[in-house]
């Protein structure tokens, strides 16, 4: 090889932290999109995305900005207006009196993750994360230099962090941060008051920074989700629009943070996004005023819920936690196989029913899972049950 195409094969190379895992979700989403390419319907419980649209008056207030014709950059922390409704939210659903100044906008959940890992977690910072969780913590920490540390869950713990796990792992090598989901994904799992309390009060004596995923709030069924913002001005809140308010493709979502990380926050928004997309600020204030669509929305995933919970064990999927919130359950395959991924493809490939196979969410256990989203029609439902009843049999 000639001395010039080595160093062109050098400036060419990905860097090392580009070499994250993929999400696997998104591939099983393009591999039933080429299903459907052939004419075929595929039921999609693979992705987490709510079949409705956005609230009509989001809709209608992004029409009314798009109509004046200019649309600008708002400040970096977000529409003020914005922020003061997304307080109020806090005030009218959870008691909790949240300081508008303390609220950050960002690009979903995802920019807000971002922007909380840069802001709190140095290089080499260790974070713990429970083990089936969300993929896109690790993979972020990864990539930003920190390291995610697995805290393995399961039905016997009802899929939740214990604190004494965390602890645990804090004795042997100090953790930096402690990060929480209720409603939890891909187990749909929530934190009962006390539970959250107790996490958060335990983090804080041992000095460890709690942030907590809460943007599946709003999609509770058991019992009402309480948010670590009412329970102390320490932890860092991540939320968003895209679950309960339907508004996945719009990329808005927040923050709450604690009252020192607002200005290094606003340093880096100005300098990675600028700031939030403007129509998509404007569509999520009017958003709040849809409430009454999003909870007759919420209502079909109740009953999705109920279709699953009797219909999936009478399917030959018997093992699972019954969601306490989100739109999601964590059935158990392994009376089938020790290999989801093969599992959801030929599942996918000869039902068209698409599903998350579980080691996207744990690359070990999760070989004996398979994660199904109820987030879309009821006839869906009915008819997914239907055909993996008949596949398995």
């Amino acid at each position: 090889m000639e001395p010039a195409e080595r160093a062109a094969r050098r400036l060419l190379a990905p860097s090392a932290r580009s070499g994250v895992p993929a999400f696997m979700v998104m591939d099983v989403m393009a591999a039933a999109a080429r299903i459907e390419e052939s004419g075929a319907h595929v039921i999609h419980m693979e992705v987490a995305q709510p079949e409705s649209p956005a609230p009509k008056a989001a809709r209608l207030a992004a029409q009314a900005a798009l109509d004046t014709g200019r649309i600008g950059y708002t400040e970096a922390l977000g529409i003020p207006s914005l922020r003061a409704r997304i307080a109020r939210h806090y005030k009218e659903s959870y008691g909790a009196g949240i300081d508008p100044e303390r609220i950050v906008i960002t690009t979903g959940s995802s920019g807000g993750f971002i922007l909380a890992f840069l802001a709190w977690l140095g290089p080499g910072a260790r974070v713990a994360v429970a083990e089936p969780g969300y993929p896109p913590y690790r993979h972020i920490l990864t990539a930003l230099g920190c390291e995610p540390v697995a805290i393995p869950i399961s039905a016997q713990t009802r899929w939740a962090l214990t604190v004494d796990a965390v602890m645990a792992a804090h004795r042997k090598t100090p953790l930096d941060a402690v990060l929480v989901a209720s409603p939890a994904n891909p187990t749909g799992r929530s934190l009962a008051v006390g539970l959250l309390q107790w996490v958060i009060d335990a983090s804080a004596d041992a000095g460890i920074n709690l942030i907590s995923d809460e943007i599946y709030h709003g999609l509770d069924y058991a019992f009402p989700a309480e948010t670590a913002a009412k329970l102390s001005n320490d932890a860092l809140v991540v939320n968003s629009f895209s679950k309960y308010f339907c508004m996945t493709g719009w990329r808005v979502g927040w923050l709450v943070v604690p009252e020192p990380l607002v200005r290094p926050i606003e340093r880096l928004q100005q300098n990675l996004a600028i700031s939030v997309p403007t129509l998509s600020q404007v569509a999520a204030e009017a958003a709040f005023d849809g409430r009454d669509e999003m909870e007759a929305v919420k209502r079909g995933y109740e009953e999705n819920r109920r279709i699953l919970i009797e219909g999936l064990p009478k399917a030959g999927l018997d093992r699972f936690l019954p969601a306490d919130g989100a739109f999601y359950l964590y059935a158990d395959v392994s009376k089938f196989t020790r290999d989801s991924l093969a599992f959801a493809k030929q599942m996918l490939e000869e039902t068209h029913v698409a599903a998350t196979p579980g080691v996207d969410f744990d690359p070990v256990r999760g070989k004996e899972f398979i994660r199904f989203s109820y987030a879309g029609s009821n006839a869906e439902m009915i008819e997914a049950v239907a055909r993996i009843g008949r596949w398995l049999k």
